[in-house]
């Protein structure tokens, strides 16, 4: 998982389920400066490129700071250009920051670290298909060996439109496809709960799964905090379960049950990787391996 090193910190700028607004990382390109409080610089004596290192190294460089000061949020300072330009390159930017009351021109931003990207996925060939005939996978869901250990802005336009070409070439050419026979599913029996009476439970799992995902396989890991993370994303999973057969099916328990395994998959790679490489950095192992660099693949897991 890749972490965005600026995103616009507010409890008014979440959403209902929790999600903040990214700010690009073109203001830094535009010479914004990630600060402190206090005004200091953050990021000098942290790399050579300053406020222009990657992104893995900003964001760490970002949560070591909060957690060294316990402050709730460090600023990118944009003051050095002009309203004018700020306006007119950033329109959608400035105009957010304004609802929270945050002039971008006149005072800092304040900014959090927050997750942003999957880099990997499901197993795919050069053409999208996966190991099981007929379901291919393209994008942000899939492992097409584009991102590496980390994840350059616009790989993902990339991934994109040259996967979704190749892959709507290959389905094209697919013959074979036509006489895939699906197995016969048993008929979905819905619950006779009232509809409603699982959102209490939808609630719940879903803010302790966020909270225990960021707090032990977030920006820093160790493999105790993998650990634990995984013997309780696992009582989660169960709870999910319990309550995805127990009641009427809906968009929100759809997505938390797909989240929990999400992140239990997450972990279990995290966790195997006894490394730290590009975004996956945990203390226990700080240091690449040596030789061949290895992707973690987990097969037939669970």
């Amino acid at each position: 998982m890749q972490f965005h090193p600026t995103c616009l910190y507010s409890p008014a700028s979440k959403d209902e389920l929790g999600r903040r607004f990214l700010l690009s990382e073109a203001l830094r390109g535009e010479g914004g400066v990630l600060v402190r409080k206090d005004g200091t610089r953050l990021m000098e004596g942290v790399h050579p490129l300053k406020d222009l290192a990657p992104r893995d190294i900003v964001a760490r460089a970002i949560d070591a700071e909060l957690k060294r000061t316990g402050d709730e949020c460090a600023y990118l300072d944009m003051r050095a250009r002009p309203r004018e330009f700020l306006e007119k390159r950033f329109p959608n930017i400035c105009r957010h920051c304004r609802t929270i009351g945050v002039d971008p021109a006149a005072e800092p931003i304040p900014v959090v670290p927050a997750t942003h990207f999957f880099c990997g996925g499901v197993q795919t060939d050069e053409g999208g298909a996966t190991g099981l005939p007929g379901l291919y996978a393209i994008g942000e869901c899939a492992h097409t060996g584009l991102h590496g250990a980390n994840r350059l802005a616009s790989n993902s336009l990339l991934e994109g439109a040259v996967f979704a070409e190749r892959a709507f070439r290959r389905l094209s050419a697919d013959a074979s496809l036509s006489s895939v026979t699906l197995p016969a599913a048993d008929p979905w029996k819905p619950a006779k709960s009232a509809p409603g009476q699982e959102a209490v439970f939808i609630r719940q799992d879903w803010d302790e799964v966020r909270r225990l995902v960021w707090n032990f396989v977030g920006i820093v890991r160790t493999d105790r905090r993998l650990s634990s993370a995984m013997e309780r994303i696992r009582i989660i999973r169960r709870e999910v379960m319990e309550v995805y057969r127990g009641y009427p099916v809906t968009r929100d328990l759809l997505e938390l049950r797909n989240v929990t395994l999400l992140a239990e998959l997450l972990i279990a790679s995290a966790a195997a990787r006894k490394e730290s490489r590009g975004l996956h950095y945990n203390l226990d192992h700080p240091q690449p391996l040596e030789g061949e660099k290895k992707d973690t693949v987990l097969r037939r897991y669970g």
